[in-house]
């Protein structure tokens, strides 16, 4: 350890600094962590992880970056810590790595790999092929969860086979490649599991995201209930959609390399492994009286024959009937029905396994390394745990003699490792007692006398072979054997064990008992496929289900009798122990917490088992062996230095000597240390435990010493800041009552000065206006004078009033014709109709063009009132659109014939849009496509243009994704061109928020409707008019400049639209017709 970061966390981040170690003490540490989010433990460099059954946020990038390159014990333990460790010595020292995921069903071994996965993805170097070898990588994950997954009591996505991964880097630490291997599938589950439990995912994927052209293809129907190896209880999860992850699983193979014509083939085989279920059998009777099979319904058969290409009559020979050959002659034997159900559900397991098989073969084809340079590997194992159910099987019998074998590599290197380092620096090795599991491997692998090569040859003995005779055989061989019990040597023994039924026998596993019942185990290690089922699938004629029984080509006929599924699990498990001997193991243990699948909940007897399978204690133990704790000098002398006068505050020698001198000092009991060459070694945690208290007391002290020091250096500062600034303000203030009394006297004297002023020009305005009355006055009498002598000559000749009232009637007169003549010649009611009847005399030319504006009124008033709604709507916009454009913009005339629709896109319709219709809202007001212009280079991407009555959205029309939403009182203006392109800008007040990326530079095909539209939603919500700037050059800013835009027409067509030519930095050209 090189940090005490585990310290510093809930509870002891490192279970080898536990004080005391008992399992209570452990339990109570794990659940501590548990309840604070806290999931990952260390016990030195391994990590405990506890599945917390819900999204944590402790995966970001952050977190990435936060782990990369960091010491392993500087931070807090998490899976990222062994996944950079291990990363970090394959790329730097050379080292070949694995990391060794165990655990429980529903422990969450799976997403542990993918997090190392994932990890190491992100860590690693960067590069068009890099980047390709990754994303096959992580691909392959949800291919083989597809095929190799399912639900079980314990786990949603319980993996149901073991699967490790070596992945090949170069020597720059970049992934080449890499190559899966794959362990004991659970075929059987394809054919029958508990209730509660499903089938393979890939089943209900398939049902459930199959369009229903490829369902009509396969031959099935989307119910799951019509099939019967599928649940009719269990056929969909809460929180995993089947029809999105089959489109996931379909993307994932095309990503690794598969082939289209691939992708089918394996969807084909995948049906007929479900249309085998429904394949029904009759029982019948021949000639002789002996019993014999047949296919009830021949429907599902042809259905069958007809995905593989294949002869009727050949699938129901096979399904019915056996073929024994020997050496003089063949010799067929009919099937009862209980034996065609046997060979139905036989055909059935092995063509799935056959198929998981190639479906590995075919991912490591594609991901595998092509170059021959050294390569650099890590190895991800994830494996089923240690396994002890009510009724154990041959399946529970071999993952649990992996774990044993896993479990004796990891005490052994580990031991190795902690030696080394002993010897590295120098310091003493003490021997360490530890439970050595060789003699339980031995009694189950051993080449003559182990259960695994006694099962083989009582399935190859000839004559009457069952499971008893097999247990009796090992109650003989294993009698005196420690680990062994079974009720016949118990008895011998004079033990009565009731717990412990006749058909069954027990070992002592190194995580405690398990009793296996041996039903079944020869017939499960037998494994065995009758030829007859193999020809009948090298006839078919379809290549990929050809190809998985090569067996049943009639040119190459094999009697060898093929290996047994227990010594080709054997034969696998020491091949991946001779590959894990030759890496640096790195270990992540998994741990379920509850058995609901619920957060927050930690069930301690369940806990407290997987504790004792996982031999969780035994590892601490032996971590612990000799001395707990070890650290570099340099690192401890800069942590506790502070203990010691001699070491504080610096220290000049070597860290060596001063780690001596400062523990020297402290009166530890020298037994419990050991001085290496470069770190030091502590013997039990409670020494560490008292460094670290004193450490914390003495961090007090000098805490209290700093902040007394600052005190009063701040006080000091206080007073010296205080008296520096009661000398300024002082000559401040003299300074400024000097001023204002100059201001006072200067204000004074330019008063007296406007008095003065004042009084001149007021006494010289009198004298001027009392001129000017007198001239008025006389020339007012003048012409009152002379207008009485001209009426008083004039009386003489005309009656007093005359003219004027002949003038009055004469006027009404014409004003009276001209008003019934305009009523008979009326121009028609049409609102366009601009014909109206001149005026017969030019005094009544005023009062015609008001007559004439009144009648047009009135006619349109009229022509309003018998129109629509709708189409007064639109009037009212193109009304609207005439005040801001016409006289203006050329475009304004091409628009007066199109009619304003609002909607061009088809929200409602396009499903594609559904996300960008339920953002609107209900408020929509015109959604339409329009183009931004780049500033960088004037070239344009479309963009979806939606407004609301109280946003603008733009949105991208690939993945119909809310891009920038602008609210529209952040909208400061509109600037347009005069001519007839639809370039305009959105000016954004720079306090908005929308502001920071800048203004928006778009063109428009329907530019008017939408300005016209803009202008009435801002007036209706912000209730101010928008400001429109008409002008052939404009300023827009952007997010880090603003530039110049100029409106150029050309008589040269450029396009369908305006085009944009960049002029230096900050100016834009646009060329318009």
């Amino acid at each position: 350890m090189e940090s005490m970061a585990v310290l510093d966390t809930v509870g002891v981040g490192d279970l080898v600094l536990l004080d005391p170690l008992t399992e209570d003490t452990v339990m109570q540490n794990l659940e501590k962590r548990f309840h604070q989010k806290d999931i990952y433990t260390y016990i030195g460099n391994v990590v405990i992880s506890v599945n917390p059954y819900e999204p944590l946020s402790i995966y970001s990038e952050e977190k990435v970056e936060e782990y990369r390159n960091c010491n392993f014990f500087a931070v807090k333990p998490h899976i990222y810590a062994i996944a950079d460790d291990a990363y970090r010595s394959l790329r730097d020292q050379d080292k070949d790595q694995c990391v060794l995921i165990t655990g429980e069903s529903g422990a969450g071994k799976t997403e542990a790999s993918k997090l190392v996965m994932s990890y190491v993805a992100a860590v690693c170097g960067k590069g068009e092929q890099v980047n390709r070898v990754k994303e096959q990588l992580l691909q392959s994950n949800p291919v083989l969860e597809a095929f190799g997954n399912a639900k079980t009591i314990r786990n949603d996505n319980s993996s149901r086979f073991g699967k490790y991964m070596d992945i090949e880097f170069d020597f720059k630490g970049d992934p080449l490649g890499g190559v899966i291997s794959n362990y004991l599938l659970e075929k059987s589950r394809v054919v029958h599991h508990d209730k509660g439990e499903r089938n393979f995912h890939i089943f209900y994927q398939l049902l459930s995201g199959g369009s229903d052209q490829l369902l009509k293809q396969l031959k099935l129907e989307r119910d799951c209930s019509l099939y019967g190896y599928l649940n009719k209880d269990a056929t969909s999860l809460q929180g995993m959609h089947d029809a999105t992850n089959f489109k996931a699983v379909q993307d994932a193979m095309r990503d690794i390399g598969f082939s289209p014509s691939e992708v089918t083939a394996v969807l084909e085989v995948t049906a007929v492994v479900l249309k085998l279920g429904n394949v029904q059998l009759r029982e019948q009777f021949q000639a002789s009286g002996a019993e014999s099979c047949g296919i009830q319904d021949d429907k599902v058969v042809r259905e069958i024959c007809q995905l593989i290409q294949l002869d009727e009559s050949v699938l129901e020979h096979a399904l019915c009937s056996r073929t024994v050959e020997t050496n003089q002659e063949k010799v067929v034997t009919t099937l009862s029905v209980p034996q065609g159900y046997y060979v139905r559900d036989a055909l059935a397991k092995n063509i799935y396994n056959r198929l998981f098989n190639w479906l590995i073969n075919r991912i490591n084809e594609s991901i595998k390394v092509t170059t021959t340079e050294r390569k650099k590997v890590m190895g991800v194992l994830d494996i089923y745990g240690f396994e002890i159910f009510q009724d154990n099987s041959f399946e529970q019998f071999v993952i649990n003699y992996c774990n044993e074998k896993l479990q004796q590599i990891f005490i052994l290197l580990t031991l190795k490792e902690e030696q080394e380092e002993y010897i590295r620096e120098g310091v003493t090795w003490t021997s360490v007692d530890f439970f050595d599991n060789s003699i339980i491997c031995n009694l189950i692998e051993d080449n003559t006398g182990g259960i695994l090569a006694m099962l083989d040859e009582e399935c190859l003995r000839p004559g009457k072979v069952n499971e008893t005779t097999f247990l009796n055989k090992l109650n003989v061989t294993f009698k005196d054997n420690q680990r062994y019990e079974s009720r016949v040597t118990q008895n011998a023994k004079h033990i009565m064990d009731s717990s412990l039924p006749a058909h069954c026998f027990r070992i002592h596993h190194y995580a405690g008992k398990v009793t296996y019942n041996v039903a079944g185990f020869i017939e499960k290690n037998n494994d065995l496929l009758f030829r007859d089922l193999s020809q009948a699938m090298w006839k078919a004629k379809h290549g990929l289900l050809r190809s998985l029984f090569p067996e049943g080509d009639p040119q190459k006929p094999s009697h060898k009798r093929p290996p047994t599924a227990g010594s080709q699990f054997k034969a696998s498990v020491m091949t991946l122990m001779k590959n894990l001997y030759s890496k640096n193991p790195n270990y992540i243990r998994c741990i379920r917490p509850n058995d609901i699948q619920k957060p927050a909940i930690f069930t301690d007897s369940l806990v407290r088992a997987q504790v004792r399978y996982l031999g969780l204690l035994e590892n601490v133990r032996v971590r612990r062996a000799g001395y707990a704790y070890r650290q570099a000098y340099e690192p401890c002398l800069e942590r506790y230095k502070l203990l010691c006068k001699e070491t504080w505050p610096q220290w000049k020698g070597s860290a060596r000597n001063g780690v001596q001198t400062l523990l020297s000092s402290l009166a530890i009991d020298p037994k419990e240390l050991a001085y290496g060459y470069k770190k030091i070694f502590i013997r039990t945690p409670r020494t560490l435990f008292d460094l670290e208290s004193r450490r914390q007391r003495r961090v007090g002290e000098l805490a209290a010493l700093i902040q007394a020091t600052f005190r009063a250096w701040k006080c000091r500062k206080h007073y010296l800041q205080m008296r520096k600034s009661q000398i300024v303000i002082s000559a401040w203030f003299r300074g400024h009552a000097q001023k204002k009394k100059y201001e006072k006297m200067k204000a004074s004297a330019l008063l007296i000065q406007a008095h003065v002023r004042g009084w001149k020009s007021r006494k010289l305005l009198r004298e001027l206006k009392e001129k000017k009355c007198q001239i008025q006055a006389a020339t007012t009498i003048s012409a009152y004078w002379k207008g009485y002598q001209t009426r008083k000559e004039y009386k003489k000749y005309f009656r007093s009033g005359a003219s004027l009232r002949i003038t009055n009637f004469i006027y009404r007169s014409l004003v009276q014709k001209f008003l019934l003549g305009l009523k008979n010649n009326l121009p028609s009611m049409k609102a366009t109709d601009q014909a109206w009847p001149p005026a017969p005399y030019k005094f009544f030319t005023d009062a015609n063009q008001e007559l004439k504006k009144i009648f047009h009124h009135w006619r349109c008033k009229k022509y309003r009132d018998q129109l629509p709604p709708q189409r007064k709507a639109l009037l009212q916009d193109k009304l609207c659109a005439s005040e801001l454009f016409r006289g203006k913009k050329s475009l304004y005339q091409k628009s007066l014939s199109q009619p304003f629709k609002g909607e061009y896109l088809g929200l409602k319709e396009n499903p594609k849009y559904r996300k960008l219709q339920s953002t609107a809202d209900g408020k929509l007001v015109m959604a339409d496509n329009v183009k931004k212009v780049n500033r960088g280079d004037g070239k344009a991407s479309t963009r979806i243009f939606i407004l609301t009555k109280s946003h603008i959205i733009l949105a991208d029309p690939k993945a119909a994704q809310p891009k920038t939403v602008i609210t529209l009182s952040d909208i400061d203006s509109v600037s347009v061109t005069r001519y007839s392109d639809g370039c305009f800008v959105l000016h954004i007040r720079e306090s908005s928020t929308a502001g920071t990326k800048g203004d928006f530079l778009l063109i428009s095909d329907h530019l008017i409707e939408l300005i016209t539209r803009l202008h009435q939603t801002v007036l209706d919500t912000t209730k101010q008019k928008l400001k429109l700037q008409v002008a052939d050059e404009f300023v827009v800013k952007f997010k880090q400049s603003s530039i110049a835009v100029k409106a150029v027409e050309t008589a040269v067509k450029q396009g369908t639209g305006p085009v944009f030519r960049k002029k230096g930095n900050r100016r834009l050209e646009v060329l318009v017709q």
